[in-house]
């Protein structure tokens, strides 16, 4: 009687552990895989992620100032297609990457701030401001269009380019 008690002992203990397991690789049914999981979206939302971006234009205005860097503030909206054009002409761009990483304070924004100086020819994207070390927002560099003077487009990456630079010699020669 002992040995039987033992054997049932010892078959119930066998079948909590393969119930415990769950089926075997043999009987289980394809499943989908599961979804990874995702990350929070980056600062950069695309536009350079080798970047370190600012969060706030307060915090840029202060990594600017104590940097001696320019801040670059990029206006834009996910659902706008000159915004999206842009950023992808942005992030393809080598040089405008290392100058950004280099030698920029960066920030890009898809709501309004406070500040009027930041939309001072109206609220339009894409629309890219330089702003100095001593907080003064360069109205001499603007791209091509007289309605929307700091507006870029995709096709005026040589432009932003050429400010960029523009804002680096500038901040040399004025600070």
């Amino acid at each position: 009687m002992s040995n039987l008690s033992l054997s049932l002992v010892v078959l119930l203990a066998a079948v909590s552990v393969c119930l415990a397991r769950g089926p075997s690789a043999a009987t289980k049914v394809a499943k989908e895989p599961a979804p990874e999981r995702l990350c929070p979206p980056s600062l950069s939302r695309g536009w350079a992620d080798d970047v370190n971006w600012v969060q706030t234009y307060e915090e840029g205005l202060f990594k600017s100032r104590k940097s001696n860097r320019p801040l670059m503030v990029i206006h834009h909206l996910d659902e706008c297609q000159f915004s999206q054009a842009l950023k992808k002409a942005f992030a393809a761009n080598e040089a405008i990457q290392k100058m950004a990483k280099e030698d920029f304070v960066m920030l890009n924004l898809v709501f309004e701030t406070s500040d009027k100086n930041l939309h001072q020819d109206g609220q339009y994207v894409p629309r890219i401001i330089f702003v100095d070390p001593s907080l003064t927002v360069r109205a001499d560099i603007v791209g091509k269009y007289s309605n929307r003077i700091y507006t870029y487009e995709a096709d005026d990456i040589e432009l932003l380019k050429s400010n960029m630079v523009k804002a680096k010699i500038l901040l040399k020669q004025d600070l």
